[in-house]
């Protein structure tokens, strides 16, 4: 009995943070990239490492650009590739002393859809907008077998190669920048988010009830993580070298779930 009312208040718990923190939360309505340092080898040791493996696939380096509010940060390490159009992206976003990583490929059609193939680790903490597609991997995958899920991603939708904006450095950024735009506008439309007085952004009581509902995904997706990780032992003895490079890269990045509960993670997942 004692046990089931346990595990129904620690559901409910998230509303703790919900109701205090996020609900004091205010966002920009706009965000604007600018030209940002690289983070440190001790916030970010496997940064080099994937820009390389990125480089191995045919991309080519474009810059480096962020955007900082108040105590979250995010970097983004640009890359394109002419043969085919693709951009490439090192995202990590930080809070305080949280932080994860992930890494996106998208290719912009001439209609305006943006096919992206990403392996972010946890729930998406607002809507999408209809312009994108999401082809979601797991976050242990390396950006080899990312490189070739998104190709796969594109025969399989019949995306016509012909279709793809070819872009340079400046509409990269500046495209970046109308997706941010775009969300925040599809969200204020969704009811998710609405503007305030001061011209920002805030989460409405629609938008709370539905970060908790992903807090619900996230911890579905932990049991079924943990629920198969005696399987994939097994698969990691007999060796997946790409999968287990994946891994302990993502070991070097300081986040732990253990660390931080799952509505934290799940707070996280609006800055994007």
């Amino acid at each position: 009995m004692w046990g089931l009312v346990a595990a129904v208040a620690w559901l409910f718990l998230p509303w703790l943070e919900i109701l205090t923190r996020i609900r004091a939360l205010r966002l920009p309505k706009e965000k604007q990239l600018r030209p940002k340092s690289p983070p440190s080898s001790d916030t970010f040791p496997a940064l080099s490492e994937i820009t390389r493996e990125i480089e191995d696939e045919g991309f080519v380096y474009v810059s480096d650009a962020g955007w900082d509010w108040e105590d979250y940060r995010q970097f983004f390490r640009l890359f394109y590739r002419e043969e085919d159009r693709a951009q490439a992206a090192i995202c990590l976003n930080e809070q305080r002393d949280f932080s994860f990583y992930y890494l996106r490929i998208s290719s912009r059609t001439k209609d305006g859809t943006v096919w992206t193939t990403w392996n972010y680790p946890l729930s998406y903490g607002l809507k999408l907008s209809p312009a994108f597609r999401i082809n979601r991997q797991r976050p242990d995958r390396s950006f080899w077998q990312l490189d070739q899920s998104h190709r796969e991603f594109l025969r399989r939708n019949k995306v016509d190669p012909a279709e793809i904006e070819p872009l340079d450095e400046e509409q990269i950024q500046a495209d970046i920048e109308k997706d941010l735009r775009d969300q925040i506008a599809h969200n204020i439309h969704k009811g998710v988010l609405k503007q305030t007085a001061a011209g920002d952004v805030k989460y409405s009581w629609r938008g709370m009830i539905y970060l908790w509902c992903q807090f619900l995904v996230d911890l579905v997706r932990l049991v079924v993580i943990l629920s198969g990780a005696r399987s994939r032992s097994a698969i990691r003895a007999h060796g997946r070298d790409a999968s287990l490079r994946a891994r302990r890269r993502c070991a070097r990045i300081p986040w732990r779930a253990e660390d931080c509960s799952p509505c934290q993670c799940t707070m996280r997942a609006m800055f994007i």
